[in-house]
């Protein structure tokens, strides 16, 4: 099998000849530039510029050497966005000050911040109103742009063998909302003024179809997997309640995630949500996600083999294949290992598996922990 007979082997819920693996196809499974460049002296490659594919979380894209000694089967496409274009610093003292396209203000700590932090929102006002909130300068996601060059990359990336996966334009419905209006303000919001609350969420839907309309009709041919992101989890429970995420947003993201079938019916739905979502995956799979990351193995309510028997035939788990919180940049190589082979046990048989961590790689990670991850993956 190459590569990507390889995943949609394993997207259809089939054993492919090994674990399909996954590093830096997404915003979400990739590798801190830290952690990426003490990898490629390990593995003995040349010291190289990493390109960042996500400047605001320092995540570096791997490069076609690391891609190939360690068997990578997933390229991502990175269209264009706050995270990674037109990101003008300001010096404003202790920090690197940068305003996005959102009019979202982030900082990352002076000389060597490892990460941006999201400072201040635009709509935070207490005055904001539902006429505001449609009302206010949103990006273009719908420009052309935006996927300039993506599609000759995607044909480079097919004709090596390699699945691929896009991602979207901004955060999800949620967390995008959040971002706009203040994390704070908007839970309010969701509790008190749900008119506001959905003139946003509302928004930030019509923004994510504006991108797709335009971006999959170009691209689904050379797509595999379609990727979205919204947390709902936390380490034990959930942001919101069940039945608040089923009122007020399940109907649109059943709206959203329709269109993106429609556009791309040959491509997989993959669904970012961390932390403890159990309770939500039976509506998540009705609304069409196809593949659930991470597995966010140490959250309450998310033990892999529970997952695995009462939702392993209707979703396809992405990630989980390490801890990411304290195994990996804190435990020995063969805690590592262990860890790996434990995960993968509960999660891949049958397949409906692919390898990933649970979250991006952190700086913290020592390159052989990476390697002993790797090394355990090879021999499962």
């Amino acid at each position: 099998m190459n590569s990507r007979e390889r995943l949609l082997t394993a997207l259809n819920h089939r054993e492919p000849d090994r674990i399909p693996f996954d590093l830096g196809s997404t915003q979400v499974t990739s590798i801190h530039v830290v952690a990426y460049r003490r990898l490629r002296e390990y593995l003995g490659l040349p010291p190289v510029e990493p390109t960042l594919c996500d400047t605001i979380q320092q995540l570096a894209l791997p490069d076609d050497d690391v891609i190939e000694q360690l068997g990578v089967d997933v390229r991502g496409l990175f269209p264009l966005n706050s995270h990674n274009w037109k990101i003008n610093n300001a010096d404003v003292g202790a920090y690197w000050e940068y305003v996005d396209e959102w009019g979202i203000t982030h900082h990352r700590p002076k000389p060597d911040g490892l990460y941006y932090s999201m400072v201040r929102s635009p709509l935070a006002g207490t005055a904001v109103t539902p006429d505001d909130a449609r009302a206010y300068a949103y990006p273009n996601t719908g420009d052309p742009a935006r996927i300039a060059g993506l599609r000759a990359l995607a044909e480079t990336y097919r004709a090596q063998g390699k699945a691929v996966a896009i991602k979207g334009v901004l955060a999800g419905v949620f967390e995008m909302a959040q971002r706009v209006r203040g994390m704070e303000i908007l839970l309010m919001d969701l509790a008190s003024n749900e008119a506001l609350a959905g003139a946003f969420l509302d928004k930030m839907v019509e923004l994510k179809i504006a991108f797709w309309e335009m971006a999959l009709p170009q691209l689904r041919d050379v797509v595999d997997v379609v990727s979205e992101a919204d947390d709902y989890g936390t380490q034990v429970s959930q942001l919101i309640s069940p039945r608040m995420f089923r009122k007020l947003f399940k109907p649109r993201l059943a709206t959203l995630f329709g269109r993106i079938h429609q556009l791309a019916p040959q491509a997989k739905l993959f669904f970012h949500s961390c932390g403890n979502v159990r309770p939500l995956l039976p509506d998540f799979i009705e609304i069409g996600v196809d593949i659930l990351n991470p597995i966010h193995v140490t959250a309450t309510g998310m033990e892999p083999v529970a997952l695995k028997r009462d939702f392993g035939k209707d979703i396809v788990f992405w990630g989980g294949g390490v801890d990411t919180q304290d195994i990996l940049p804190h435990g020995t190589p063969q805690q590592v290992k262990d860890d790996v082979r434990r995960n993968v046990d509960a999660l891949a048989p049958g397949g409906g598996f692919v390898f990933n961590t649970v979250h991006n790689i952190q700086a913290d990670v020592p390159p052989e922990n990476i390697v002993a991850m790797w090394e355990a993956i090879c021999n499962t």
